[in-house]
Formats: structure tokens, C-alpha cells, sequence
């Protein structure tokens, strides 16, 4: 029999997963696994299991948000182990998921992780740390972590839309060099992201028109910084309907970049707390991993 490590995130979203938790493990066992099921207890708590033990199983299950997926990916990098990994999303918004196709529904996800082969994806690299689908900076952007998890297990996705919408009054504008291939931008912006996936928090991403998941280039899009109110209404607007607007918006493809500001910004990755950093090197590692979607 094939090993599968099931690691599950019990507080993920509105906490579903545990009345669906029985029949997806007989699910696996039918397929003909040995399923040994981890409930995390804590933060960073299958980033440890996975990358100790990663090694060990020919698949590994995680059934949580995107935080619980960025976890399992960086403990599979940190290992060096190439297990293929299969996902079931049950968090608050599931960006990664969306992008990959995977159904919300757990057994439907499940059903696919027995069915289908697994797929590679790219992972990125941000100052030696790793994440999946996004790194980003400034307005809306800590909101995935910011907001607190009964807000999130209550209001779902709404808790997201409530929090955003507070952030504007209060915009930062951080002056920035970014660097890309053999191009540098110099400009004022309050929100920056570089991404692999078709929406953000939630929202449609701007970038998802020119994104491709496993093309080994990530998608950068940097926000100026409005000097009026009416500039204001523009930028905002144009973002949280999810388009590129050239002339308040940069916007481009890279494998490779470089973003550096005189004062430490707080970054997120994947949805959580990143680091606060004046100097970020984005790398994209093109088919890091591989994951079973459809």
C-alpha cells in the first residue's frame, strides 16, 4: 500500500472539513492507501511535520487554506523531498485553488486527489523563504492575516471585504526601486504584488489576464501612489474590479525581482506575515513541485 500523510487544519474557514473528515479518509483508504491524519495544533505546524517527515510518504493531503498549502510547500523545499501534494481547500478564500481548478467541495477535491496525476507548479523563492501564489505589500494586502479568525469563521470572504475597505483611509506611500530583467522602475506606491494565481484575497487579480501558473515567470503588478482624490477613486476602483489601469498601474512578467526601499515594508506571503525587509529578491523556481489538480 501506498503511504499518504493527511495533515488537516481544523480552524480553516468556517470549519466544514470535520463533519466531511470520515469519508474522505475512507475515500483513501479504498484507493488503496495507509492514511495517517495530522490535525495541526499550532502556526507553522505542518511546515515542521512536513519538512521532518515529508520524505517519508508517497503523498501528502492538506485540507485548510492557503496559509496550511504555503506550509506544506515550504516543508516540501525545506526537505528537498519531491512528494506530490494533493490539495482540499477549506479556508476563507482559497486564491491558489481557484486558479488551479480544484472544486470547493472537499469530496469532490478528495475524489480528484485519488483520480489524477500530479502536475508541476512553480514556487517562489522570497529573500531564501518560499511561498506559492503571492507576495505582496501594502494596502489590502495584510488583511488575510490582520483580521481575526472568528471574524473570518463567521463573515467568510465578507470579513476580507470589511477589513479592506477600513485600509483605505489610511494608504502609505513607500518610494521603491524595482528591478526586472534589464528594466528598473523608480516611482511612490502603496501596493505592490507579485503573483502566481487569478485572484488576491479574494478579489480578482489585475495580473490574471497574463497569468500562466507553470511558465516559470511571475506576474508583478505595483501600484502608484494617488496624488488626488479623484486619483484615489480611480486606483482603488480599477483594482478591486480586477483591472490593469496603465496609467496608474505598472505592470509586467519576470522570473527574477528585485525590490528595494530606503525604509523596512511588511510583506505578505501567501496570506500571512512575510517579513518586514527594505531589500526583496523575488526568484520564480519554475516546476519546484507537483501538485494532483485535474
Amino acid at each position: 500500500m501506498k503511504n499518504l500523510l493527511f495533515i488537516v487544519n481544523p480552524s480553516a474557514g468556517k470549519k466544514h472539513i470535520k463533519s466531511k473528515l470520515f469519508e474522505i479518509v475512507d475515500l483513501f483508504v479504498k484507493a488503496d492507501y495507509n492514511v495517517r491524519v495530522y490535525p495541526t495544533q499550532a502556526k507553522e505546524d505542518a511546515l515542521r511535520l512536513v519538512s521532518e517527515e515529508g520524505w517519508l510518504y508517497d503523498v501528502i493531503v492538506c485540507a485548510g487554506g492557503d496559509g496550511t498549502l504555503d506550509e506544506v510547500v515550504t516543508g516540501c523545499m525545506k526537505c528537498g523531498c519531491d512528494t506530490p501534494i494533493g490539495y482540499i481547500p477549506c479556508g476563507t478564500t482559497n486564491d491558489f485553488a481557484k486558479s488551479l481548478g480544484i472544486p470547493k467541495d472537499p469530496i469532490r477535491a478528495a475524489k480528484r486527489i485519488v483520480k489524477y496525476q500530479p502536475q508541476p507548479i512553480d514556487v517562489g523563492s522570497f529573500n531564501g523563504d518560499f511561498f506559492v501564489y503571492v507576495a505582496a505589500f501594502g494596502a489590502f494586502t495584510d488583511v488575510t492575516y490582520t483580521t481575526p479568525q472568528e471574524y473570518k469563521n463567521y463573515f467568510g470572504h465578507m470579513a476580507y471585504v470589511i477589513e479592506g475597505i477600513k485600509s483605505v483611509t489610511s494608504l502609505t506611500s513607500y518610494h521603491l526601486k524595482v528591478e526586472y530583467d534589464d528594466y528598473v522602475i523608480e516611482d511612490d506606491f502603496f501596493l505592490g504584488m507579485i503573483t502566481n494565481s487569478l485572484t488576491v484575497g479574494g478579489f480578482q487579480n489585475p495580473n490574471s489576464k497574463i497569468a500562466l501558473l507553470d511558465d516559470g515567470m511571475y506576474e508583478a503588478l505595483f501600484v502608484k501612489y494617488p496624488t488626488n482624490p479623484i486619483d484615489l477613486q480611480a486606483t482603488v476602483s480599477a483594482y478591486l474590479m480586477g483591472e490593469f489601469n496603465p496609467e496608474y498601474m505598472y505592470q509586467f512578467k519576470a522570473q527574477r525581482i528585485v525590490v528595494e526601499s530606503p525604509e523596512v515594508i511588511p510583506w505578505t506571503l501567501d496570506g500571512e506575515f512575510g517579513g518586514n525587509v527594505s531589500r526583496a529578491e523575488v526568484l520564480n523556481l519554475k516546476h519546484a513541485l507537483n501538485i494532483i489538480k485535474k
